[in-house]
């Protein structure tokens, strides 16, 4: 029966995938409840839980793609593939509308811009710093620090080295989980308290499920707000990363 059980978990690769991960995002928000009140979010100890899974899954097989070289955990790989990661961030950015966000007035505008660049521009200079000094990795690891979901984006259309790819996914998991740690202790000294300052603190920071968790733990009411701003980061920032920022980054460094 277990063996017959297997090869349908098999040969319904996605369909377990999804059933997989909706286990551990059950999981990781029980451990984030239990374990530390809210403070650090569910989806912070999801992405931790993932990225542990995939570095035991690729010591177990001896492979190249983590967890996904497990048999039965193979639909893994098509479901965090590049054609449902596009179509997540397509359809995040389509729920929201450019009339909502004019509500920020100026300031969130510029905060969203300002965010994506100074983000890049210090992501950048870290992956310089460290020996990674052509464009192509500058900008990868510099649109890694923008958001862990602009990396790989700017990374498959520059043609990025995997291990590139790899640093520009942890500079925006290690940016998130500060995000979402950090913003309960400096929401009252920096005027976090009202809708409109929400919005700009998510176009300055970007990371929705650090903004997102930081802000549950501030307060749920300002969720909505820097959330949507935040989808607008990641979407300005997979359009600016690997077109403007890069051709700026090689005019740069050559």
């Amino acid at each position: 029966m277990l063996e017959t059980l297997g090869d349908i978990l098999v040969k319904n690769g996605l369909v377990t995938a999804f059933a997989v991960v909706g286990a551990t995002i059950w999981i990781s928000y029980w451990l984030s409840a239990k374990l530390t009140r809210g403070w650090l979010h569910g989806s912070a100890v999801a992405i931790i839980l993932g990225l542990i899974a995939a570095y035991f899954g690729g010591i177990m097989t001896g492979g190249n793609k983590g967890i996904a070289d497990v048999p039965l955990l193979a639909g893994i790989g098509l479901m965090g593939g590049a054609m449902l990661r596009d179509f997540a961030i397509i359809a995040t950015a389509f729920g929201v509308s450019f009339g909502e966000i004019r509500k920020a007035g100026v300031s969130g505008v510029v905060a969203l811009f300002a965010g994506i660049i100074v983000s890049f521009v210090v992501g950048a200079a870290v992956a310089m710093a460290f020996g990674y000094s052509d464009a192509v990795s500058m900008a990868t690891i510099g649109a890694g620090a923008v958001t862990y979901i602009v990396g790989p984006v700017t990374g498959a259309a520059l043609g990025a080295s995997s291990d590139v790819m790899a640093l520009s996914i942890a500079a925006g998991l290690i940016k998130s989980i500060l995000v979402m740690i950090g913003t309960p202790f400096v929401a009252k000294s920096i005027g976090l308290d009202n809708p409109r300052s929400a919005m700009v603190f998510g176009g300055l920071m970007g990371t929705t499920s650090g903004v997102a968790g930081g802000l549950a733990a501030t307060d749920p009411k300002l969720v909505p707000y820097g959330a949507m701003t935040a989808t607008f980061y990641t979407g300005l920032g997979c359009l600016m990363a690997p077109s403007v920022l890069f051709i700026a980054t090689r005019a740069l460094v050559g």
